[in-house]
């Protein structure tokens, strides 16, 4: 019997391949779908500048040093050179090579053993993503897996992806890794002979590791160049530059700049490869280096660290993030983030405070306050150099810090509402301390950070308006913040703020080159442990905080001679001679003549007027009485109200205004001052106003007294100008008469007792104590 081959037309053979191959595809499909590959990579955190440097690197979970790299990244020269030597088909193939394969097959075939592979680059990147045993059946299977990668991913990101994952020789995978750990540049900066070696490692990873193996990487190098030459690739020029260039191969330390803001960034986004931060990598490395200089020149003094965070007001971008002197320094704290401690802000908040009390319409620049010795229910604040100054402007109590105006405008515009300001101003302790905070805070009785207080000048920089800090590039650039303060307020804080004759102007800068055009404020904390100083000008904003994490007072700290240098060095380095204008007056403020000894509008005897800034429609419309007109004898010795005014025999003259603070002030200084004569002995009339204020005891409180060591109360008060002699009582009982200002000493009696103090013109005033034995 013959048999004949059937020979099918040439149609149906068409068809039958076409049904094979659609089988083919959707099979393919099915199994794509069943089991999809979807690569999850583990890569190390990379921290970079505004400009792409890497600024901080960190291990990936797995202990790797896996960069990521992005398309931008892969240069031409560097796509050029690989694609040559490891698929020079990788553009045309659907992830797997058939020719290639068949050849391979064939050689190993006729061989006997393995002589040549035929794997691609998407092959190799499903090797590197799931490793397995080299055998024919997971090469089946690493085939259909290139084929599925082709499916979901661009060719460019499959060249991404192999670069990332290719081994360079112990941690180090990827070629952005393998450019920063052996040659300290990215891999855009990498040369041909820098490209080539990089190539040939990953086929050879033990006999020409880099760093270790360099002579042989070399001659490897040169003989893959003169192979290029051969084929052509590169002119022959370039190809004898490369073969001649130095091979310059160490391994390098992962950059580890900016520290404290790389682990912040690195918590707060842990799925993120690469994160962009605002930071400016000159900037960055200049002010390390002068935090970590000055320092050093502080440590004969016991003082071991600073802080120093730097921003852009335009864009409110951190430009220098520096969280300690030197992070590396385990015995002064150096991995603690400066910029986010949590410490008492000394006066940096009074700023805020008299901004406030400007558009509340209670102060002006030149309006004068009594900076005497005054009790605020049992509160006795004093200045830091515990001097007093009697009467001041408003603009000097703030360019000097005087902390008693301070705390007399804080009760007048209460508490609640500067807590409710800095809680616009998101500070976060003050937040949850605003229930235990009093009169105090303004002195520094309150928690605060640098990021907090550096964000707030800023405000004070762009007009009153809060806007977000910006870390990332990412975060937008806000357009319009949240008014915090008026511009009109802010226009008045940065005139005082700018005066150099001042305490807080260390002296060596003094009437020198040395001083830059700046707003600032210095601050030092109760038992000298903090010292800041922030400044601002139209560009910048910068906060400096010197001290000891540890807590440690130092008694030659202060915001004035150990912060305020810093400030003025990091400004002349960054915006030295700057050619941004400074603030302009708003429309809303304008300038009136005003009193010299009140700082109010002017009354008929007022000789001696100046000028001031108020703001239109806000400013207080007081009329100035530092003088008041008194009726007295022709010769002085006794005065009259109106009720006792004889028809003639009087003349009518001035005599000062004094608050009875201030007369107390004098009286226990020894200052002397105009006093009116007593008034006519023979007036019956009853006065209500201006009875004796009483400052010792305070009224309300609770005495404890010793059983064996019976302890005396002081009894003290502040009157008026007008009286002579006061009388004390204790329970309605009258115990004491004394001069206005002389301290009076009672032994109290146990439990609730009332004490009353009366003064010759019949006005009264009462408080009540509680005195308990122990």
């Amino acid at each position: 019997m013959e048999l004949s081959l059937i020979k099918l037309p040439p149609i149906i053979f068409l068809k039958r391949a076409i049904l094979l191959f659609s089988c083919f595809i959707l099979s393919f499909l099915l199994i794509d779908l069943l089991f999809p590959f979807q690569p999850k990579i583990q890569y190390s955190t990379q921290i970079t500048a505004s400009d792409g440097t890497v600024l901080h690197a960190f291990l990936s979970p797995d202990d790797k040093w896996r960069l990521y790299t992005k398309i931008a990244e892969i240069t031409p020269l560097l796509q050029k050179t690989l694609i040559h030597k490891e698929d020079q088909y990788f553009y045309y193939h659907p992830g797997i090579n058939p020719l290639a394969m068949i050849r391979a097959a064939g050689r190993n075939i006729f061989s006997g053993r393995r002589t040549s592979g035929a794997s691609t680059i998407t092959m190799q990147v499903v090797r590197l993503l799931e490793p397995k045993k080299r055998t024919y059946l997971n090469k089946l299977k690493e085939s259909f897996r290139a084929m599925q990668l082709e499916l979901h991913f661009s060719k460019d990101e499959i060249l991404q992806l192999y670069l990332n994952l290719v081994p360079y020789g112990g941690n180090i995978e990827g070629i952005k890794a393998a450019s920063l750990l052996y040659f300290g540049k990215a891999p855009q900066l990498l040369s041909l002979a820098e490209i080539t070696a990089l190539t040939i490692v990953p086929n050879r990873p033990s006999s020409l590791h880099p760093g270790i193996r360099n002579e042989a990487l070399k001659i490897a190098r040169n003989q893959w160049l003169t192979r290029f030459g051969k084929e052509n690739l590169f002119d022959s020029n370039v190809i004898q530059d490369a073969i001649s260039e130095q091979l310059m191969v160490r391994r390098l330390s992962a950059p580890k700049q900016a520290p404290h803001l790389a682990l912040r960034l690195k918590k707060d986004l842990p799925d993120q490869p690469i994160i962009n931060t605002t930071i400016k990598i000159q900037s960055q490395k200049q002010i390390e280096e002068q935090v970590k200089n000055y320092v050093n020149r502080l440590q004969s003094m016991n003082i071991h660290n600073a802080a120093v965070l730097v921003i852009n007001n335009e864009t409110m971008a951190v430009e220098a993030y520096a969280g300690s002197a030197d992070f590396n320094n385990p015995f002064d704290g150096g991995q603690v983030d400066g910029i986010r401690a949590i410490r008492s802000p000394g006066s940096t908040l009074k700023p805020i405070l008299y901004a406030t009390a400007f558009d509340k319409g209670i102060i002006t620049p030149k309006m004068v306050l009594n900076d005497v010795p005054t009790n605020f229910s049992g509160y006795e604040p004093e200045n830091f150099d515990q001097h007093f100054n009697g009467q001041v402007t408003m603009e000097f109590a703030l360019a000097n810090s005087l902390n008693i105006p301070a705390v007399k405008i804080l009760k007048e515009i209460s508490t609640p509402v500067l807590i409710d300001k800095l809680k616009k101003a998101d500070f976060q302790t003050i937040r949850k301390q605003s229930k235990d905070l009093g009169l105090s805070m303004i002195l520094g009785g309150c928690g605060v950070t640098l990021e907090e207080l550096t964000r707030l000048f800023a405000a004070f920089s762009n007009e009153g308006e809060l806007k977000p800090i910006r870390y990332t590039m990412e975060t937008p650039v806000s357009k319009k913040g949240e008014q915090l303060v008026s511009k009109e307020a802010t226009f008045l804080l940065n005139n005082i703020l700018t005066q150099v004759t001042r305490p807080d102007l260390p002296s060596n800068f003094d009437n020198t080159y040395h001083l830059p055009k700046i707003a600032w404020k210095t601050g030092t904390s109760y038992g000298k442990r903090d010292a800041w100083s922030i400044g601002y000008n139209r560009k910048y904003t910068i906060g400096v905080w010197v001290g000891n994490f540890s807590g440690e007072g130092v008694p030659e700290l202060s915001g004035a001679n150990t912060a305020t240098p810093l400030l003025f060095s990091i400004f002349n380095a960054l915006d030295y001679n700057s050619s941004k204008g400074w603030y302009q007056m708003p429309e809303n403020v304008a300038l009136r003549k005003i009193c010299a000894v009140s700082g109010n509008i002017p009354s008929d005897f007022c000789d001696h007027q100046i000028t001031d800034y108020y703001i239109m429609g806000v400013s207080p419309y007081h009329k100035c009485q530092h003088l008041r007109y008194v009726f007295t004898d022709v010769a002085g010795r006794i005065s009259y109200c109106t009720y006792c005014l004889p028809e003639n025999g009087f003349v009518k003259k001035t005599y000062p205004n004094l608050a009875p603070e201030l007369i107390a002030y004098y009286e226990s200084k020894k200052i002397p001052y105009l006093k009116l004569p007593p008034h006519n002995p023979f007036c019956e009339r009853v006065f209500r106003e201006g009875a004796p204020l009483i400052t010792s005891p305070n009224d309300g409180s609770e005495y404890f007294i010793q059983t064996n060591e019976p302890q005396q109360i002081q009894l003290s008060c502040q009157t008026g100008n007008d009286v002579q002699e006061v009388f004390w009582y204790v329970n309605d009982k009258l115990v004491k008469r004394s001069a206005p200002h002389e301290a009076v000493f009672i032994n109290p009696p146990v439990g609730r007792v009332k004490i009353s103090c009366s003064d010759d013109k019949g006005r009264n005033s009462d408080i009540q104590i509680v005195v308990r034995k122990i």
